[in-house]
């Protein structure tokens, strides 16, 4: 019982694991590509 109870919560533990990894994923790679843009949006106005 201990054995199949250890294996459940490390099946569960992993499962949030890599949805935290992926949910992660998807809110900071379009966070790091937004600030990029914006900036050279507000240069280029004042550039010229």
């Amino acid at each position: 019982m201990d054995d199949e109870k250890l294996k459940l919560i490390l099946a569960v533990l992993g499962g949030i694991v890599f949805s935290l990894v992926f949910v992660l994923l998807a809110f900071v790679l379009p966070l790091q590509g937004a600030p990029l843009s914006e900036p050279l949006q507000t240069e280029q106005p004042l550039q010229h």
